[in-house]
């Protein structure tokens, strides 16, 4: 089925529905794939802005994010153990351990100003920058200390326990692609490439629109006739999950007047209606739509549901 087709053949149906559809019924009703694709088709991006890193969670990408810089941008080790020459281990057992002279210390941040010779080796903790000379990491749990020494009891291989430049980002690497919603570890990515500000599309405000009569704020204690609102604090949910800003001063009543003024509300991005929608006598949104713009969607084939 051709989308273009479908908005055709929706459109034209619309030009010929009536404005006031109170206790007709709904004169068709249309297939959910088809109301997704004519609100796609309805839909224009947001602006954009920029926001602090520490702020862009959940928050939808505007531009894709190339790396300035190699990740990681100097070679480190990726245990806590010694940094030496793996060909000084070779042969060493819990059997046959190896002694090695230890000549300093690499701390993260702190690197070991020297050159790592034969018989030589420097304590090293994950992180730290692997010292000249040195072209590997023998982890902890193979070593004994004894004072100035340690005693090697396993084997290491070359370049082994060691991270290299670029290894897990390069530079002018696409890290991140726009239109992407950003999770907690990406703002580590973005973190890590040296990102503190961040290119991110505007959040829609939705004005919810409940309207009823019988309708209590919601958690409101039962009385007769009339029931708690349990749709607002729903959907003021979800359009906050899935990244819009909430716009609802409260129920109203099922008051054309009302319901009217709440439609033409110029600070909303969008119009989310709950109640007073279907086909009956107090159901004035769908003719308020009608009059205000076009009622190009009313009544939906969604059932079975779940």
């Amino acid at each position: 089925v051709n989308p273009l087709d479908d908005m055709k053949t929706m459109a034209e149906a619309s030009s010929h529905k009536p404005t006031d559809v109170r206790m007709k019924g709904f004169p068709r009703r249309w297939p959910v794939a088809q109301c997704l694709d004519w609100i796609d088709a309805h839909t224009v991006l947001m602006g954009t802005e920029d926001v602090d890193l520490q702020h862009a969670a959940t928050r939808i990408l505007a531009a894709s994010i190339v790396s300035p810089v190699e990740v990681p941008h100097f070679t480190r080790s990726m245990m806590d153990g010694f940094a030496l020459r793996a060909e000084d281990t070779s042969g060493a057992s819990p059997y046959q351990s190896l002694e090695l002279t230890i000549i300093g210390e690499s701390l993260p941040g702190k690197p070991f100003d020297g050159i790592v010779q034969a018989g030589q080796t420097v304590r090293i903790m994950t992180g730290a920058p692997l010292p000249n000379g040195a072209d590997a990491v023998l982890p902890a749990e193979y070593v004994q200390i004894q004072n100035d020494t340690i005693l090697a009891q396993g084997e290491t291989s070359l370049e082994k326990h060691i991270g290299f430049p670029g290894e897990d980002i390069q530079q002018g690497d696409i890290v991140l692609e726009s239109g992407r919603a950003l999770r907690p570890q990406d703002l580590g990515v973005l973190s890590s490439i040296g990102r503190a500000v961040i290119p991110v599309y505007q959040k829609p405000r939705v004005r919810l629109i409940v309207t009823g009569d019988e309708l209590l704020p919601p958690g409101s204690p039962a009385q007769p006739h009339c029931i708690a609102d349990a749709n607002s604090p729903m959907l003021q949910a979800l359009i906050q999950r899935d990244g819009g800003t909430c716009i609802h001063p409260g129920i109203l009543p099922d008051n054309p007047d009302s319901i009217r003024a709440a439609m033409l509300d110029q600070d909303a991005d969008m119009i989310l209606v709950s109640g007073g929608s279907s086909v009956g006598q107090e159901d004035h949104a769908p003719q308020l739509l009608a009059e205000l713009g076009s009622l190009d969607i009313h009544g939906i084939a969604i059932r079975p549901s779940s």
